[in-house]
């Protein structure tokens, strides 16, 4: 099976956090998918990922992906997650479908920007 496919299909980390550290919700105007992501972190590391996206499969598929490439990782390396790093992770989006990567790198650099401007949770 195709990353992609398998990421759409078993998304990793769906769900939400009870306390997390940051939650952001971002949306893409133009189609209408909304990203709400959360994140828990100890030591400077996230700890865990928790994301709920209404939308198409792109988006789904890209969270989750971006969701792995995060957890465990330090907050300089989960800054590094970008649009692209998702986009290899799927085994590259058709670009009908990239604009879910744009959403889920949108959304981890939300959430990391409200970790260091105001505690977190907005």
């Amino acid at each position: 099976m195709d990353p992609f496919t398998d990421h759409f299909q078993s998304p990793r980390n769906v769900g939400d956090l009870a306390r997390p550290d940051a939650r952001v919700e971002v949306d893409n105007p133009v189609c209408g998918d909304r990203l709400t992501l959360a994140l828990r972190v100890e030591g400077g590391r996230v700890v865990e990922v928790a994301w709920r996206v209404l939308g198409c499969s792109g988006a789904i598929a890209a969270a989750s992906a971006m969701s792995e490439q995060v957890k465990g990782r330090d907050l300089a390396a989960a800054g590094a997650v970008d649009r692209d790093a998702i986009d290899r992770a799927l085994g590259g989006l058709p670009a009908l479908k990239r604009h879910g990567a744009d959403l889920a790198a949108q959304g981890l650099r939300a959430a990391l920007a409200a970790l260091e401007t105001h505690g977190g949770v907005e």
